[in-house]
């Protein structure tokens, strides 16, 4: 059976899922390989000159960005493949099968990127413990709204910022890539938590309040942390990054309320 008939059959009669099913086309036709990627033909990162203390300090900088992101597509790995295994609806089904097939693509290329520039550097221990909330959360609501309403919104102007930042090599390619599947992912969270709030109970809805609650403090750690490798930019870059963590919570807070959250209750304190 054809794509095209799947999606006719599931459409009859689920109005309601139409723009999730279109975003599963989408996303089966913005599919791309890891070897598309110009691998051997330009360089993995942007190239240092001056002398090779100096060079190998840039390098570790490239090499801390990319395994932030690399650890942030592992950890989406585990999220798409619970979306998919809990998700009742056979339209998100067909669109989490290639959210994960994304994810895993995604984690391949980083993995081969880092190893072209000496492995992975530090951890950020406060995306390791947001990851653990988002993977416990109670309700589907709210995994949805975390990961693909959320996160995959954000992640698309850091991926436009690091490709701008490293014109002319693999990272580039990798990162516009990146954007362009993660605005699917964002659109296909948007479509789908629509149809799951149309029927979610107060409670439902609460929870998922009080649930941003308890993460926009780990949230803030998060964007504010910086690896060994990054350390010596913190002071200049803070007020940079303080006005970003303001920028990106009044933009969770923008979706939430176009979704029609009651958003009166969340707490901005910490920025």
């Amino acid at each position: 059976m054809t794509t095209g008939q799947v999606t006719d059959e599931r459409a009859a009669g689920r109005e309601a899922y139409a723009g999730v099913l279109r975003i599963y086309e989408l996303a089966k036709r913005q599919e791309w390989q890891v070897r598309d990627l110009p691998w051997g033909e330009i360089p993995p990162v942007p190239e240092a000159k001056g002398s090779p203390e100096k060079r190998a300090r840039r390098n570790d900088v490239w090499r801390s960005v990319i395994t932030q992101q690399l650890q942030a597509d592992e950890l989406a790995c585990e999220m798409a493949s619970q979306l998919l295994n809990i998700a009742p609806d056979p339209e998100a089904k067909l669109y989490y099968s290639t959210m994960v097939q994304d994810e895993s693509r995604h984690t391949e290329a980083w993995l081969k990127l880092a190893a072209e520039v000496g492995g992975t550097a530090e951890r950020d221990p406060h995306l390791d413990m947001l990851a653990r909330m988002t993977l416990a959360a109670e309700t589907l609501e709210e995994k949805v709204f975390v990961m693909q309403v959320f996160y995959e919104r954000l992640i698309i102007s850091r991926f436009r910022l690091i490709a701008r930042s490293s014109r002319g090599t693999v990272l580039e390619d990798l990162c516009n890539r990146l954007a362009t599947d993660d605005g699917i992912h964002h659109g296909a969270g948007m479509a789908y938590e629509r149809v799951l709030l149309e029927s979610a109970s107060p409670q439902t809805k609460r929870r998922l309040i009080d649930a941003a609650n308890l993460m926009l403090p780990v949230f803030a750690a998060h964007a504010l942390w910086r690896p060994n490798e990054r350390a010596w930019i913190t002071r200049a870059m803070e007020s940079r990054d303080v006005q970003r963590l303001r920028d990106d919570v009044e933009l969770g807070v923008r979706l939430a309320e176009s979704l029609g959250l009651d958003v009166g209750d969340i707490n901005l304190a910490i920025v």
